[in-house]
């Protein structure tokens, strides 16, 4: 019987997500105003762990930024309650949450790991005070509205599961290991407290029930998420579609946008004006116009008044690309030599082509992408790149390399202005709603419940970590808290 039809109380027990990172990145992660001052909520970590493992894991450890634990098991017992305190204080619940937590073997090899994963452990409906009928909540959240713990007794409302040989093992991304400190020095490692806060967000409700993949709801009914994502094609909420148009938004890139009126009105103190390239010139033609760009995480962010320069292109190999692995010749040189070197993506990094082309004297760096898909960023970091580089797709690049078919050795005709769009925000439709992740590829697990990768600053709810990123979770510099207050926190 659908809940729709009943006065009965249902739930339903969830498996949770998974977290899988690689070399660079750890991919899914996861305000109008600030949390009010009587803001507090107890958050219970549970130990899973039996004796010697995970949280019990009696190696000793050196205390490390701020976390006074002295063996490995205390450390990471220290960081799951850092992450959950500063949650509590910014939540309001009168029930206490308990989150499931241990740590054990997952799979990885050496080149990549699942992380971890967690999420809301049970879902509801048609309980006491729900705010909408028929409507999935996450326990935690439901057990808030309903004023008493109505999960199944001694049950957590969110399971956590983090890999316990991350790091540590030559065949477990070696190098790459979690970062105990509370502190946010993580350097080279991953920041375990920052993979929490965003793991707690998916289980406190930062996620659809809905299947992103189908469409298809559970038991028929949607969940609380879906009824302020919306298709800005369209002005239909998820709750107003079918299934075939749910996974066909799930698929549109920059198609679903989130419509809570709490996550809007925060969205203009959080998000920066977003990066463009402009072309124009005498010979640009039908490539004249403004493109949607990816930022890097390395060189100078973008900014008015723009770099500009005549573009050009380097050729490097034999099919016409150029790649940038290697030092300029000097004819590649001469060309990009105070202008802006547009380059393919493709065997180095992007770093290195950056360092390549501002060593021959570019101004900016354009990467074409060498392969269909949307707008990306660039990953990488080296402090002695002063010029901003951006990336662009493989379609645009075409079309840019159309119109560089005639020019001479340093000129072109085609100028390039790499700078900020003040009239629209990054991550952001035009109507000022921030954008859901909804890569043309479907992504399970991060597709439509993450945040859009355009977001600057980086949000702590995008699918992947980012560098910048703080333990902030309320503006003015993160939308994850005014997401959670839309939805009933």
């Amino acid at each position: 019987m659908k809940a729709a039809e009943s006065s009965r109380l249902q739930r339903v027990a969830l498996r949770a997500a998974g977290l899988v990172a690689g070399m660079a990145t750890a991919c899914a992660l996861a305000l109008g105003a600030s949390a009010p001052a009587q803001a507090a909520a107890a958050i219970v970590i549970v130990n899973l762990n039996a004796p010697g493992e995970g949280f019990n894991d009696p190696t000793p450890a050196a205390p490390v930024g701020g976390n006074t634990g002295t063996t490995l098991g205390q450390q990471r017992l220290n960081a799951f309650q850092h992450a959950a305190d500063i949650w509590g204080t910014t939540l309001t619940s009168s029930v206490p949450i308990r989150i499931g937590a241990s740590f054990v073997p997952l799979a990885c090899t050496a080149t990549s790991a699942v992380l971890g994963s967690a999420g809301a452990n049970e879902i509801w409906s048609d309980f006491p005070n729900a705010p909408r009928p028929a409507t999935w909540y996450p326990s935690a959240l439901a057990s808030k509205l309903a004023g008493t713990d109505i999960s199944t007794p001694g049950a957590p409302h969110i399971i956590a599961r983090f890999n316990s040989r991350l790091g540590l093992f030559p065949d477990c991304l070696p190098g790459s290991g979690f970062y105990l400190g509370l502190d946010n020095n993580f350097g080279n490692q991953i920041d375990l407290v920052t993979v929490l806060l965003h793991e707690f967000a998916h289980g406190l409700g930062f996620q659809t029930f809905t299947d992103d993949e189908t469409g298809a709801e559970i038991q028929g009914m949607p969940s609380i998420w879906d009824y302020y994502l919306l298709n800005n094609r369209t002005g239909k909420l998820w709750v107003e579609m079918t299934d075939a148009e749910r996974a066909a938004s799930a698929v549109t890139w920059r198609g679903l946008s989130w419509n809570g009126p709490v996550v809007t009105a925060a969205v203009p103190q959080v998000l920066a004006p977003a990066s463009s390239l402009t072309v124009s010139g005498a010979a640009a033609g039908t490539a004249a116009g403004v493109y949607q760009v990816g930022d890097a995480s390395f060189g100078p962010p973008l900014s008015n008044p723009p770099v500009a320069g005549q573009l050009m292109p380097v050729v490097d190999q034999a099919d016409g690309t150029g790649l940038a692995c290697a030092p300029l010749s000097a004819l590649n040189a001469l060309a990009v030599h105070g202008n802006v070197a547009l380059v393919d993506r493709g065997t180095c990094g992007f770093v290195t082509k950056a360092r390549n082309v501002q060593a021959a004297g570019a101004l900016g760096m354009v990467v074409a992408d060498n392969q269909p898909g949307d707008v990306a960023g660039m990953s990488g970091n080296d402090p002695s790149i002063t010029i901003p580089s951006v990336r662009i797709t493989q379609a645009d690049g075409a079309t840019l390399k159309a119109a560089l078919q005639r020019r001479s050795r340093t000129q072109s005709g085609v100028v390039a202005s790499l700078g900020l769009d003040t009239a629209r925000l990054a991550g952001a439709d035009s109507a000022g709603r921030i954008l859901m992740y909804t890569p043309t590829t479907l992504s399970p697990g991060s597709s439509v419940s993450h945040y859009t990768t355009e977001a600057k600053p980086d949000q702590l709810m995008e699918p992947a970590i980012n560098s910048d990123l703080t333990h902030q979770v309320t503006p003015p510099r993160d939308l994850t808290f005014p997401l959670l207050r839309d939805i009933g926190w």
